[in-house]
């Protein structure tokens, strides 16, 4: 079922779509409470972990769930200012959901798609069946038209990987209430992987789901290695046009969790892929679907970005493992080739921000490093890898080793940082990256949501000995403060539109 797309009118009022007969017919029904494990009961049913994510383009949403039982369930939705005193109206849409066996709990997972979405509107949404609703949620939408789009990019939560999950939910919270309330018109929110440190821990599931953040902004989920080993990483999130062909998965059919998807969103095209599924010829046939997605849908957008876990211009621990070694040598040329204009990343619990690389070479050997503007070029991606986002564990950066890696050595401008990088940064404190696409520009920073005072799990259990800028040699930045700032000129006018005319000050809030 769709909204009406009669006009992009915000006020259009919405058409309404009967509920089928078996839901009609449900007698039990479902109240929750958010993310929580400690969701209230209604009826037989018990609904928890609800999720909003994005959906194959931005006039779509699509809410996961876990529930108790596999009976009919449906997501309801209509412009919030045609709510009375709480109540939806008659006319209001209701979306059947998909509920599946779940491999993790015995339970069930369900989603539904919202689709039909006006531009500029406040939705609000619940979830159950009729007489035994879940509370109600809201998002709003933007405009779909023009090129000005601004999301945030989040590295690695990985819930539980402090050993405390109560301090790691806490800094994780602190990020989403902190980067919103500073951007709160952001319109996506993208995920580096690492949502847990345990794939099946539901615990830490919960956690990481508590914010009511999660249910306002749509997630756009990345599987990192930690959320491999079983279901619950896809069932958690239901992802659009995903490929789950065993190419593009990791470990055996019974656990194993992920595949490649995309989707649009205004004139941008998200690629996000698995990439711990990288032996046997998997780069390749990563590498195959990427280009397949940008041939079929590459020509309509001005810009590409790419998401995975594993970030291959890595500035710490992870380095110099076998496994990046690896994909440093299958993705950058093929990147360069397809039109790639930004690379996101996790993995490496550090921040890092490449220099333009093409065909896995500086492209400009005069680059300087933290230059804040950068013309990119046909055949120019820039690579940037994002640091903790709760505070459960930060890496420290590595110096280069062409000892481990001959090809992955020092950078001859700062010999402190590896060739590829143009920043790289470690405080011990919470960061986010926002992205704002600006016509032909991208606007890329990393900004601290956090200092050295809790919540900061890896800092307050005293596995960090010092933080703050220079190995700790200076105080702590005030929230809100950048890490890093790049602006990239990318000057290629994809996507069959002429750059926008953008000043300064429509870039730089």
């Amino acid at each position: 079922m769709k909204l009406d797309k009669g006009t992009h009118n915000p006020g259009l009022v919405l058409r309404r779509v009967a509920l089928g007969a078996t839901a009609a017919a449900l007698t039990a029904g479902a109240v929750f409470g958010g993310g929580l494990a400690t969701a209230a009961h209604a009826g037989s049913v018990t609904l928890t972990g609800l999720v909003l994510g994005v959906g194959a383009d931005e006039t779509q949403r699509v809410v996961s769930w876990y529930a108790s039982a596999g009976t009919a369930q449906v997501v309801q939705v209509a412009p919030a200012k045609n709510l009375v005193r709480g109540e939806f109206p008659e006319n209001s849409v209701t979306f059947p959901a998909t509920v599946t066996a779940n491999s993790v709990n015995g339970g069930y997972n369900g989603h539904a798609t919202i689709d039909g979405l006006k531009q500029n509107t406040e939705y609000s949404y619940r979830v159950g069946t009729p007489g035994a609703w879940s509370p109600t949620y809201s998002f709003t939408t933007q405009n779909f038209n023009g090129d000005n789009l601004d999301f945030l990019f989040f590295g690695d939560p990985q819930i539980g990987s402090s050993g405390n999950v109560a301090k790691d939910g806490a800094g994780w919270a602190d990020t989403l209430d902190v980067a919103l309330a500073a951007n709160p018109k952001a319109e996506l929110l993208v995920s580096g992987g690492d949502q847990v440190e345990s794939a099946n821990n539901e615990t830490q599931w919960d956690a990481f789901l508590a914010s009511d953040k999660l249910r306002q902004y749509p997630w756009a989920a990345t599987i990192g290695n930690h959320d491999v080993g079983g279901k619950a990483y896809e069932q958690h999130f239901w992802t659009p046009n995903t490929d789950r062909s065993a190419p593009y998965y990791n470990g055996s059919a019974a656990t194993r969790s992920g595949g490649d998807y995309w989707f649009t969103y205004k004139n941008i095209l998200f690629i996000d892929i698995n990439s711990n599924a990288y032996a046997s010829g998997s780069d390749a046939a990563h590498i195959d679907y990427i280009s397949k997605v940008v041939k079929e849908h590459g020509a309509d957008a001005k810009h590409t970005v790419l998401i995975y876990h594993h970030a291959i211009y890595s500035p710490a621990a992870h380095a110099n493992d076998g496994d990046n070694k690896v994909r440093r040598q299958d993705f950058p040329t093929a990147f360069s080739k397809l039109g790639v204009d930004l690379v996101l990343q996790g993995h490496d619990h550090s921040y890092s921000r490449s220099y333009v690389i093409k065909n896995g070479q500086k492209a400009n050997k005069d680059e300087q490093p933290g230059a804040t503007q950068v013309t990119k070029g046909p055949g120019g991606v820039i690579y940037v890898t994002a640091n903790s986002a709760s505070g459960s564990k930060y890496y420290d950066l590595t110096a280069p080793d062409t000892t481990k890696d001959p090809n992955y050595g020092p950078d001859p401008l700062n010999p402190k940082s590896h060739w590829a990088n143009s920043v790289e940064n470690q405080e011990h404190v919470r960061t986010y990256v926002r992205v704002q696409v600006r016509g032909n520009k991208l606007v890329v920073e990393n900004i601290r949501s956090g200092t050295c005072a809790a919540p900061n799990a890896a800092v307050e259990l005293g596995q960090e000995s010092w933080c703050g800028p220079d190995n700790g040699a200076s105080a702590a930045q005030p929230v809100g403060s950048l890490v890093d700032q790049v602006v990239i000129h990318t000057n290629e006018g994809k996507g069959g539109e002429k750059a926008s005319a953008v000043s300064e000050s429509d870039w730089l809030q």
